[in-house]
Parts: C-alpha cells; structure tokens; sequence
C-alpha cells in the first residue's frame, strides 16, 4: 500500500512494452539473490529451491513455437507475489536445462511477455514499470471494463510476438498455495483472439494455453516464528494471550489461536461498521443447524467483508454485483478514477479552489479504498482452510493475512511480512488446452462464442485445481534447481 494520498495525481498512463534482452539477462543474473535475500519490503525472499515437473511438455512447446507451429499462452496460478520470479526462474534456468539434456536446441532469450497490475508502480513506485517494460511486460487496469490499450496491445503480442505471453488467470494473488480463485474469462478471450487473427491472416499455427500450478512450502516447520508471529499478532490486537498448558499438540495449540485470534477481530470489526459506518450486523449469524464452529466463523467473515465492501461501494455509488473479487477490482478502479484524474490535463493550471476540491477528493477517495484492501486479503478464506491436512504452512498463510489486515489499519505504508523461513517452489506444468479447435466449433454463433469463452474458462479452472491437488513429489519428470 503507498503512502496516503494527499492530493490529485496525474493520469495514469499505459506504459508501452520495451523489451531489452541485455537489461533481462542482467536481471536473471541477479534472480537467485532477489529470491534468496529481501533487498526491498515489497520484493519477496526466503527461496531457496524451485523444483518443476513435467518441464519437458514446456521445453517441446518452446520447440514448436519457435519453429511457427504453435502460438501459445501459459496460464499461471497466482498464490503470493514471488509467482513472477519464479517463473522467470522456470525460463531462464530450468527449461534450458531440460531442453539441454533432451538434446533440443532453443533460441535464446527463452522468456514471454506477460501481463502486470496496473497498481503493481503505484504500491512499488515508477522504476517497476519502467524494468517491467523492458522485460515485455504489459500494464492493465483489472477492474476497468475494458482497458483497449492494453488489450489490444496483449492480442498483438499473442499473435505476433517472438516469444509467447504469460497471464495469471486468477487476476491477483490470493495469499493460498492450495486454493484456486475464481479465474477471469480474460485468458479464454485472448486465446479466441488469437485463433482468429491467425486465422484471418491465413496462418496455420494451433493456439495453446498451458496451465501452470505454484506451490510453496517451507523447507523446515518454522513453528516457533510461527509462534512469535502469532504472538505479536495477539499483542497488537489487544488480545490476551492464551494459557497454552492445556494444549498438548502443537496442531490444536496452533489452531485455536488462529481461530480464537480470528474471532477476536472479526468481532472487533463488526462493532467498528456497526458504530461508525451505521452498518446493521445483527450479534448472531444464520447458518445450517449442523455448522460447526469454523464454518460459522467463516460465515462471520463473509458478512463482514460484504459490509467492508457495502460502505465503499455506497461512497462510490457503485453497484454490489459479483463475487468479492469483481467488487474489489470495481472499487479499485472506482478510487482510481477520483485520485489518477483523466479530465484534468493540467493539475498546476487549475485555480486554488478547484484544486482544492480535486485534492479533497483524492483524500477521502484513498481512505475509502482502505475497506476494500482489507477485503481483498481474505477473498480465499473459507471454512476449509485450516480444517482439510492442516499444515504448519496453512497456518503460516492464514496468520500472514492477518499480518496483512493488521498492518494496512495501523500503518499507511504495507510494511514487507515477517520471514518465517527459508521456502521452496514447486512449479507444475499442466497439459495444453487447445483454444483453436473450440474456437472453430463456436462461429457464426454469438451465444455459442460466449458459451465456448465460459467452458473453456471453467476447463482451465479444473485443469489449476487439479494440478494443485494431484501434485506428487515423485513424478518422474521433475528438475529441480538450489542456491545457498
């Protein structure tokens, strides 16, 4: 999160991709670093292994594509803000690997274009976009309705680039190595572009997209940072902390803080909506006689978050249509448009008065989106999240969302997470869907083409979550790479 906003800011501009192969592979000699040490609070650190499986499927891709028989789209799993890394990783070191030891020649710079978050330059500042325009990266507004520039700009590349174009389908990181969210139908869109630009060209090249799962896990059980966390979390929330004699196993003793720390807040924030947002949110909640403790906290959470949601939305004079995410990205792009002003093309020239206006704006603008940001960190949380296997690592997922909500209500800055040890990545290549043959079956047809977008959306959804929970560390087709 940047710092509070305290007056009207100039429009926010696209920045055109430029791509620099001397500046990328500058990068890549420095990517094990960046992954293993923090050298910022927004960049990630603690990775020290990045395992792939069925990386041959990637390398004979790059294979065809290179040789115009393909064009292809990898579509990759959004968890936490180390994703992009460690796919760059996955080109840069792992696929020339592979296609070295299948005696398969591929023409360097092994990368893709890929498309960022707009607001990525505004949490981290301008020198992101300018590095991620020499990698090829194209910015995008996710919650306009439609950002032709960018997209645009996204289906030339698909079609024409030197190199393929990578997209997280989810949208935005969901803080979850094991939940899939809600993907986008943007990627099924771009491939169906694709088919057709090629086809009206009277090209013969098959369109792909390529799933991609990441997962993280931590090398050791980091418990007692853990505990530490947990700890400091209780400490700032003003919650007094639990006699921990009773609790025998380390699971329970972790569990119950979590959830009774959980409780606390949540109970915590409905008094706050109720008492200073006028927010109706009656003491108890409805849910089926047979739910248990976690799925009515869960329940909780869900009301809250609508209600978070509801007081921006009244300010915005927005609609509350969709699921959390679509209302997120709605309400960011709402705040946008009061602070990055497009109708004013001159801030300096405009006199005291209404400049004082546009300022009050953007102020009151940049506090109301702070309800959305708390939102969007639980938009993954459900009933499950700790009850299925719990893990050290879910556990450590879930106290970093609160870390997370904590920090965006005490701090103006998001300050960088606790490090609670060092991690590993592991990277999983799905099978390729084919875009080109639905596309030809839905033509001539406008609800079959919308029909084609939505399966082909669900199937890449199903194809994420099932490499999520089917992944096995012994496949046979696994590389791995470390550093120290």
């Amino acid at each position: 999160m940047p710092k509070s906003i305290r007056s009207t800011q100039p429009p926010l501009k696209f920045l055109p991709p430029h791509f620099n192969p001397v500046i990328l592979q500058i990068f890549r000699w420095l990517l094990p670093v960046v992954l293993r040490f923090r050298t910022r609070p927004w960049l990630p650190a603690g990775i020290v292994q990045i395992d792939a499986q069925n990386v041959e499927t990637l390398v004979k891709l790059y294979q065809q594509f290179q040789a115009g028989k393909i064009r292809f789209l990898i579509a990759f799993r959004h968890p936490e803000v180390e994703d992009p890394l460690c796919m760059q990783y996955l080109l840069a070191y792992i696929v020339p690997k592979v296609a070295r030891q299948q005696g398969i020649k591929l023409q360097e710079p092994i990368h893709s274009h890929f498309l960022y978050d707009r607001g990525m330059t505004i949490w981290a500042g301008n020198w992101l976009g300018w590095l991620f325009s020499r990698f090829g990266g194209v910015p995008i507004r996710r919650g306009r309705r439609l950002d032709r520039q960018a997209i645009q700009t996204a289906r030339d590349l698909f079609a024409n680039a030197e190199m393929p174009i990578a997209v997280a389908p989810e949208g935005g990181n969901n803080g979850h190595s094991d939940v899939v969210s809600p993907l986008e139908p943007g990627v099924s869109q771009l491939g169906f572009w694709c088919a057709e630009d090629l086809h009206k060209a009277g090209r013969s090249e098959e369109v792909l997209i390529v799933p991609v799962g990441i997962q993280y896990r931590y090398v050791e059980p980091p418990w007692s940072k853990l505990d530490g966390l947990l700890s400091k979390l209780e400490a700032d929330s003003g919650l007094q902390a639990i006699d921990e004699g009773a609790i025998a196993r380390s699971e329970q003793r972790y569990h119950q803080r979590i959830c009774r720390l959980g409780e606390y807040l949540i109970t915590e924030m409905e008094e706050f909506y109720r008492r200073f947002y006028h927010q109706d949110i009656p003491k108890t909640i409805d849910t089926d006689e047979s739910a248990n403790a976690n799925e009515v906290l869960i329940a909780r959470l869900h009301r809250l978050m609508d209600k978070a949601l509801q007081v921006t939305e009244q300010y915005f004079g927005i609609q509350g249509q969709g699921n959390f995410i679509d209302r997120c990205r709605r309400l960011e792009e709402a705040s946008w448009n009061y602070i990055y002003r497009d109708d004013i093309q001159d801030i300096n020239a405009l006199p005291p008065f209404k400049r004082g206006l546009a300022d009050w704006v953007a102020q009151e603008a940049d506090l109301r989106i702070r309800h959305m940001r708390i939102v969007e960190s639980f938009v993954a949380v459900t009933a499950n999240s700790l009850q299925e296997q719990p893990t050290v690592d879910k556990y450590a997922e879930t106290a970093l969302l609160m870390f997370d909500m904590l920090s965006r209500i005490q701090d103006t800055t998001l300050p960088g997470r606790p490090r609670l040890g060092l991690r590993k990545a592991c990277i999983i290549i799905g099978e390729p869907i084919s875009a080109t043959e639905r596309w030809k079956n839905s033509q001539g047809d406008r609800h079959a083409s919308r029909q084609a977008t939505s399966n082909l959306t669900k199937d890449l959804q199903i194809a994420l979550e099932n490499i999520i929970n089917h992944q096995s560390s012994n496949s046979t087709s696994e590389s791995s790479s470390s550093w120290s």
